[in-house]
């Protein structure tokens, strides 16, 4: 799948959210660093210690 490229009002990447082929969403800053996880199976959200945000896909909040 393609990636999603996240982008500040001035058209600045922030970030990026990649979908992996089991459907697992992970969220990366603009140096490259993972700061989360989201697995529709779930319907959680993770950060990068694996500790759970919530419910849903939440993904954003983490940059």
């Amino acid at each position: 799948m393609a990636d999603q490229v996240l982008k500040d009002k001035r058209g600045s990447t922030i970030g990026r959210i990649i979908t992996g082929s089991n459907g697992v969403q992970t969220i990366k800053d603009e140096r490259g660093s993972t700061k989360g996880t989201y697995d529709p199976k779930t319907n959680t959200t993770k950060d990068h210690r694996g500790s759970t945000v919530g419910t849903g896909n939440l993904l954003t909040t983490l940059l």
